[in-house]
């Protein structure tokens, strides 16, 4: 199967990803490869093939819910950096950004 630099430069845009000539040669080539690869595939006849599912025979692998008493809250909190009033506390991800009074 043939893949043209303009359908891939046409993918790209409408991905909206912007590649230099070397790269869209690369990917060119490359999902020409993977199309190629995908056609060979389907000619393979699987009539008589289950499904597959899981690649193991293992099913329901199932333990006894029983309870535990936890580990003591003191005791976790000797691993933790740092923790106020039995909270672990983390530095903070968002930034409140200086538009947000």
């Amino acid at each position: 199967m043939k893949i043209t630099k303009e359908e891939v430069r046409k993918i790209a845009e409408l991905s909206k990803l912007e590649f230099t000539d070397e790269e869209l040669e690369m990917f060119t080539s490359q999902i020409e490869e993977i199309m190629n690869m995908s056609h060979q595939l389907s000619k393979i006849d699987t009539t008589n093939v289950k499904p597959t599912i899981n690649v193991t025979d293992a099913v329901n692998i199932m333990r006894e819910d029983v309870a535990k008493n936890p580990t003591p809250r003191e005791e976790l909190m000797k691993n933790v950096p740092e923790h106020e009033d039995g909270f672990i506390k983390v530095p903070a991800i968002l930034d409140e950004g200086k538009d947000n009074k």
